[in-house]
């Protein structure tokens, strides 16, 4: 029987779990290509998820054994499918192609003054302090009094958390060391997060709340008149339990007030942004009003303002985009185009369902992905290229493939560093750096 070739385009969660799967879940001859623009894989996990979170990330422990010990997985990293392969060399030369990209954009407020240096998407800070070696390491000088966060995802209370965090927890994380004396550096002592609707639709969670109410140097602050509940709100949380639980912390931060602490986080809800205000071009400023009575504004001064009003999907080239929900259109994980299926091409993940759910819902995602291949292959057989037929096109264009081998040697030189300074690992995040550590060997494909 024939083996059978499938790309993969992406190693984060949902790109790593449709990996694994394709290996579990069939008998057929499989081999699976991961294609990873950067140097490093696992993509959310290692640049979007905080890295005061470490259980969080622990799942790259599993994902790396996908790759370890799974015969015909391989990591084909720093390739960047558009540029280095097009997305119909893919097609050509496997029996089906998993696009599992993400939602590698950022949604607008639309709002004046938004493009002023000192307002940024919320990822952009994220991928700064998580190492992200497309982010400049000068990308944030965190020299202010306030910060504003507009949002109450849980991206948002970690930007919050982050900027509150003492260089000691830092220490214990493997922020890159610049980082570590940004945050040092830092002289913002307060932290607004602005919520555009009522206390009851808080998005975050309540397990993600209480870490801010533990934290020893931070008050949170609550204005016991915010949680005031019209009926819809109340309707809300009489049929949501999980709501109720938040709503109940709330209740409690309210109650403990303000501490006398040196860092406080505040919570605003009911209120939307209408115009950042701006002096010589940097933010200075925002004007809110209120969300259920727009004749009511007030202004928070800031220096430092991060939209954290959700991710969006990036049209991939070749391929069929929805702009509304900023997805691809899909049939059963199958990528459509009008009413048809293309061929032998598939999604994953963010840009197959949206930006929604925590790392384990890519599994489930994953699994009806994987599934929908394995119907589709089970009565043929394999027309794929050969694993050396990739590779020798790859390397005919001057590409510096990060294989598995080859991300072993970034990893240990980042655990080498963090050996060093008593922390568990230091990530590099120059991207030519990693590139030299890649290269240390021959990179051998195959």
């Amino acid at each position: 029987m024939s083996t059978f070739r499938i790309a993969v385009v992406g190693s984060g969660p949902s790109g790593s779990y449709c990996a694994q799967l394709l290996s579990e879940e069939s008998d057929l001859p499989i081999e699976v290509d991961v294609f990873e623009q950067l140097p490093a894989p696992f993509g959310l996990v290692r640049y979007g998820v905080a890295p005061d979170h470490p259980k969080i990330k622990s799942i790259t422990m599993s994902f790396s054994e996908v790759f370890e010990e799974t015969p015909g997985v391989r990591l084909l990293g720093n390739v960047r499918v558009g540029v280095d392969i097009t997305s119909s060399e893919l097609r050509s030369h496997y029996d089906g192609v998993v696009f599992a990209s993400g939602a590698p954009l950022d949604r607008r407020l639309g709002v004046p003054g938004e493009d002023l240096a000192g307002a940024h998407a919320v990822r952009d800070f994220v991928s700064w302090y998580g190492g992200h070696p497309d982010t400049p390491s000068n990308a944030f000088v965190l020299d202010g009094h306030r910060a504003v966060v507009i949002g109450v995802g849980n991206v948002a209370l970690d930007a919050a958390r982050m900027l509150v965090r003492t260089t000691e927890d830092l220490r214990a994380t493997d922020v890159p060391q610049h980082i570590v004396e940004a945050f040092t550096a830092s002289t913002f002592s307060e932290v607004v997060i602005v919520g555009r609707r009522g206390p009851a639709y808080a998005k975050f969670t309540n397990k993600e709340f209480i870490e801010l109410l533990d934290l020893e140097n931070c008050d949170v602050i609550i204005d016991p008149d915010d949680l005031e509940l019209d009926a819809a709100q109340q309707e809300y949380l009489d049929s949501n339990p999980a709501a109720t639980r938040l709503f109940a912390s709330f209740r409690k931060a309210a109650e403990r007030g303000a501490l006398g602490r040196k860092y406080r986080i505040r919570f605003v809800f009911d209120r939307t942004p209408v115009e950042f205000l701006g002096e010589d071009g940097s933010v200075s400023g925002v004007r809110l009003a209120k969300t259920s009575d727009p004749t009511v504004t007030e202004t928070l001064d800031t220096e430092l303002v991060f939209r954290s009003v959700g991710y969006m999907g990036k049209a991939v080239p070749g391929l069929p985009f929805d702009t509304e929900t900023a997805t691809v259109p899909h049939r059963d994980s199958r990528v459509i185009d009008g009413e048809e299926e293309v061929p032998g091409v598939y999604i994953a993940g963010w840009i197959k369902r949206g930006p929604t759910g925590v790392v384990g819902t890519n599994r489930r995602c994953a699994l009806d992905t994987v599934t929908s291949i394995l119907e589709d292959i089970g009565s043929k057989s394999s027309s794929a290229s050969t694993s050396t037929v990739v590779d020798e096109l790859l390397r005919s264009r001057g590409v510096q493939v990060v294989d598995w081998a080859a991300w072993r040697r970034i990893d240990e030189a980042e655990r080498a560093a963090g050996e060093s300074t008593g922390r568990e690992r230091v990530k590099l995040h120059d991207r030519n750096e990693m590139l030299q550590f890649a290269a240390d060997d021959v990179i051998r494909l195959g």
